[in-house]
């Protein structure tokens, strides 16, 4: 529940930044050149695999689980105003 509200939080606060594009970016690629020296030959070794064999069943057993007991109660809880960044 905590990290949900969180999440939400971090959500609405990037939501709300005003952003300006304030330099142009610029990328350079490097250039090579490549020269074949001789031709490969690639030759790959064989496997012959048998993989276990795997059965899954299921099977009724009788267990003691716990039960639980829900109840309402007021409690406080916290309270986010967020303001734009383009209002300020």
């Amino acid at each position: 529940m905590i990290v949900l509200g969180s999440a939400a939080i971090a959500v609405a606060m990037l939501s709300g930044c005003d952003v300006k594009k304030t330099a142009e970016g610029n990328v350079t690629l490097p250039k090579y050149e490549v020269e074949k020296k001789q031709a490969g030959d690639i030759t790959l070794p064989k496997y012959d695999v048998t993989p276990p064999s795997v059965a899954v069943t299921t099977t009724e057993k009788t267990v003691t689980v716990p039960t639980v007991k829900t109840e309402e109660k007021v409690v406080e809880v916290p309270k986010v105003t967020i303001t734009s960044g383009k209002d300020k």
